[in-house]
C-alpha cells in the first residue's frame, strides 16, 4: 500500500478528483449502511440529496487527494480571513484552530503552518493513529511536515498541546470527531444529541487561547483550495455544557457555508458503549 500511495502522490489534482468523485458514487451505491446514514444526516440538517448531491463525490475526492496531500508536492491554497489570525497572535495568546470534517480539512493546518509557523512557531495537530501499521507510519511521516507537529490522541499528546498553547503557538482539532467514552458531553448537533468532545473547550479555558474557526474549500476542476478563517461569534462560556454547545453550533455554521463538502456519511451520532444516551430534553 505505501507503493500505491507513492504512485498516486504524483498524479495531478484534477485527475485525483475525477477518480475520487467516481469512488464516492461507487461507495454510495454499494453500501446501504453508508447510504442510509448519509441520507439521515442530510435530512436532519434540513437538506435533500438533490440539493447537495455533490457531497457524494466530494467524499471520494477527500480520499483520493490524500496521497498527494501527504506525500506529494504542496497543494495550492489561498487564505481568506488572515486578519482574525493576526489579531489573535497580536493579543499574545495561543490559537486553537477548529474545523469540521469538511473539504480538505487537513490542508487548513498545512496552509496555516506555511503562512505563520516561521514567525509564530509550529502548529500542533491532534490525530488518531491508524490501526494498520503501514498506514500509521505514512500518517506519522506525512503529518509531521515543516511547521507542523502531529501528536496522538493520548494524554501525552494533550499535554503537548497545552504546552504549545501556553507558549503562544497554535494547535488544531476536529471537534466533530466522536471522542472515547468519558471524554465527551452530549450536546445537540443539527437538532440531535451527539456525543461531543470536551477537549477543545478545556484547552481554551485552561490556556486562554483564542478560538479561530477554519474550513478548507475544494475548488472546481483541481484548481486548488481556499482556507477560510474566522473568529468564534461569541466569547466561549465558562460553563462546560454551554461551551460545548457553542462549539457544535460553530461547526454547524461552517458546514452550512459549504454543505456539499461536508462528510455527511460520517458516523457523528455514534454512541460509545459506556455512555448512556441523555434523557430527552436534558441537553444544554
Amino acid at each position: 500500500m505505501p507503493v500505491v500511495f507513492r504512485f498516486f502522490s504524483v498524479f495531478p489534482l484534477w485527475l485525483l478528483h475525477v477518480i475520487g468523485a467516481a469512488m464516492g458514487w461507487v461507495a454510495f451505491a454499494a453500501s446501504s449502511t453508508y447510504r442510509r446514514r448519509f441520507m439521515a444526516n442530510l435530512a436532519r440538517a434540513g437538506y435533500s440529496l438533490g440539493a447537495v448531491h455533490a457531497a457524494v463525490g466530494h467524499a471520494g475526492r477527500m480520499v483520493a487527494e490524500l496521497p498527494r496531500l501527504w506525500l506529494g508536492a504542496p497543494l495550492p491554497c489561498r487564505i481568506e480571513g488572515e486578519a482574525c489570525v493576526e489579531q489573535a497572535y497580536a493579543a499574545g495568546r495561543g490559537i486553537l484552530y477548529l474545523t469540521p470534517h469538511q473539504g480538505c480539512f487537513e490542508l487548513s493546518a498545512q496552509a496555516a503552518a506555511r503562512r505563520w509557523s516561521a514567525e509564530r512557531g509550529p502548529i500542533t495537530v491532534l490525530y488518531r493513529p491508524a490501526r494498520q501499521a503501514w498506514l500509521a507510519k505514512v500518517m506519522e511521516t506525512a503529518r509531521n511536515r515543516p511547521g507542523m507537529l502531529a501528536v496522538p490522541t493520548t494524554l501525552a499528546g494533550v499535554r503537548q498541546m497545552i504546552k504549545a498553547l501556553r507558549r503562544g503557538e497554535a494547535v488544531g482539532l476536529l471537534p466533530d470527531q466522536v471522542p472515547p467514552a468519558g471524554q465527551g458531553h452530549w450536546a445537540p448537533f443539527f437538532g440531535r444529541d451527539a456525543y461531543t468532545m470536551t477537549l477543545a473547550v478545556r484547552l481554551a479555558q485552561q490556556t486562554g487561547a483564542a478560538i479561530v474557526l477554519a474550513r478548507c474549500e475544494r475548488l472546481p476542476w483541481g484548481r486548488g483550495f481556499v482556507t477560510h478563517f474566522e473568529p468564534l461569534a461569541q466569547p466561549l462560556s465558562d460553563q462546560l455544557e454551554v461551551a460545548v454547545l457553542q462549539i457544535n453550533q460553530a461547526m454547524e455554521h461552517l458546514i452550512r457555508q459549504c454543505p456539499e463538502q461536508y462528510l455527511w456519511g460520517y458516523a457523528r451520532y455514534k454512541q460509545p458503549r459506556a455512555e448512556a444516551l441523555p434523557a430527552e430534553g436534558a441537553s444544554a
